[in-house]
């Protein structure tokens, strides 16, 4: 029976738990006191926290790294993940607007991933783009405090437009999870 040396070993940073990310005193996500007060502000906090989870599956990775694809035919990788993340949250700018709709940055279709190569303006300008995209989502919606108003022409509550943001950070950090295990072995929360 052949045996993959190429992939490497499991690991985690963590002592307290295994196979978590990093030990809960050292997890960034982690606040002392209780949790948030409200459904706004708990959407916020979880929307904040997978936010935060992608990060860290990226970081401490070189260029090479981060533009790595998974398994052909599949061109999904931690650096596509980032890009793909900056035209979903022009996207969602778009469910919210009445105006005319915001131009894709990478282009069509795969653009996001298909672009996604080992080069570090590409790779910085992934990181920027995001947080430029996030802030400008967060901005737009931040006059919406009442869940339950509906949005643009096509009617989309606020609280359904939270919870989609929330499953799309959450299903692509579990893509992330993979992604970065197959990368160095780095497993956890």
């Amino acid at each position: 029976m052949a045996r993959m040396t190429d992939q490497p070993a499991r690991w985690t940073q963590a002592t307290v738990y295994p196979d978590m990310w990093a030990d809960p005193a050292d997890d960034p996500r982690e606040s002392e006191g209780a949790g948030p007060e409200g459904e706004l502000a708990t959407l916020l906090d979880y929307l904040a926290n997978y936010r935060k989870t992608l990060r860290m599956k990226c970081e401490g990775l070189d260029v090479e790294q981060l533009a790595r694809r998974s398994v052909p035919p599949s061109t999904m990788s931690l650096l596509g993940l980032l890009r793909h993340l900056v035209e979903v949250e022009r996207d969602w700018r778009n469910w919210i607007s009445d105006g005319d709709p915001l131009p894709k940055l990478y282009g069509e279709r795969d653009a996001d991933f298909d672009g996604a190569v080992a080069e570090q303006a590409v790779v910085d300008a992934a990181y920027l783009a995001l947080e430029r995209e996030q802030a400008a989502t967060d901005a737009a919606l931040a006059a919406h405090t009442d869940l339950g108003e509906r949005l643009s022409k096509d009617g989309i509550a606020v609280r359904d437009l939270m919870v989609h943001r929330i499953e799309e950070y959450a299903r692509h950090c579990g893509h992330a999870d993979l992604l970065r295990e197959c990368i160095d072995g780095r497993v956890g929360q």
